[in-house]
Order: C-alpha cells, then structure tokens, then sequence
C-alpha cells in the first residue's frame, strides 16, 4: 500500500481521513507546508468549511503553486473537490483552477433542504478508476450547500433538488463531493481505488 500526503488545511474531517486511510493500510504523511509535498506518491486534499478561508490558508502554507502544478494523483474530498475547480460562488473566490468550471450553491425549494446532508445515490455517467468496485447506485454521505454542475469530467452524479457533480476525474485529479471516510463499503472502495490504481 502506497504513502499518501494528507494536507492539513484546517477541515474537521482530517482525523476521520486519515483513520479511514490507516485502516486501508497507508502510510499517512500530514502535510502544512510545500515542503511537505516533496516526494508524495499520492496528494488529498480534505477540508470541511468555506471555500476563501480554506483557499486563504492554503495560500498562507505556500501550497496553491505546489498543488496546481502536482505530477501525481490528487483527491479532493468535499470542499477539497470544490478547491479543484476554477471558482466558487461562495465568498466568489478564485480556486485551484485544476478542473473547469464554477461551483455554485445548491437552491432550497419545496422538499430540498439546504444544506444537503445525509446518505444519497450515486449515478454512475462514465467508466472511472475511482469507482472501479462500486456497485451502481450505491449510497454515499453527503454534507454541503454548494456544489459543481455537471460537465464533461463528471464521472458520477448526485440528484438534491436537480443533478451536480458527486464525483469528477480529469488527468489524474480526482474529487469525492460526499465523504468518503463516513461512507462505509462505497467510501472505503474508492479510497482503495485512489491509493491503489491510480496514474497521471
């Protein structure tokens, strides 16, 4: 099993991640700093919270650069998936720029509930090393009020109130918009795909 470099960018999910990786048998390297990301074999990026202080203290560690110009296999799990696009809506703060497109936030309406929270579908769209395993449909947990539409590099989607991207892929960039950690036999699966199979 691989090493994997868990970015440390103040989301409450970091001690649930890394357990979840522990247990899959990673070697977990908690990374502040550029310096950290020297030699990494696999990068996550997890975060829980707003997209500019989560953008502004990975400016403060000195790792935009570094991640934007990464020669190995990134994840981005919920609000680090959202990091991976070119803006987000919320605090209209320019992004990592690694996949196109804007995340906006979800729209409450009769029955749809803002945040999103709980266990939803998976819809499958497009064969991906990442959900290599999942069965169809399976369930995962979701936490957010903002979120990507659909685009080409959508490989899974999610319904809430109308379709947004539930997990994406493009040149060796991944993103999980629910938690992978908290999502039992689905979330465990895909955390093996990424430490496992995968190559930029």
């Amino acid at each position: 099993m691989s090493e994997v470099a868990l970015i440390d960018a103040g989301g409450a999910n970091l001690g649930s991640v890394r357990y979840a990786l522990e247990r899959l048998g990673a070697t977990v390297r908690l990374v502040r700093d550029a310096q950290g990301l020297a030699d990494a074999q696999r990068v996550i990026l997890p975060g829980v919270g707003a997209a500019a202080p989560a953008m502004q203290r990975l400016h403060a560690q000195g790792l935009v650069e570094p991640l934007r110009t990464l020669q190995v296999p990134l994840l981005g799990i919920c609000l680090g998936m959202q990091l991976l696009f070119e803006r987000s809506e919320e605090g209209g703060v320019d992004t990592l720029g690694l996949i196109p497109g804007v995340v906006r936030k979800l729209v409450p309406a009769c029955g749809i509930r803002v945040p999103h929270m709980g266990w939803n579908r998976l819809r499958p769209l497009q064969p991906s090393l990442l959900l290599r395993g999942v069965p169809e449909r399976a369930s995962a947990y979701f936490v957010h009020s903002y979120a990507a539409p659909l685009n080409a590099h959508t490989v899974a989607a999610c319904e809430h109130g109308g379709l947004f991207t539930a997990v994406v892929e493009k040149d060796g960039r991944f993103g999980a918009q629910f938690h992978p950690e908290r999502s039992a036999d689905t979330g465990s699966q895909m955390l093996r795909n990424f430490l496992e199979g995968t190559a930029v």
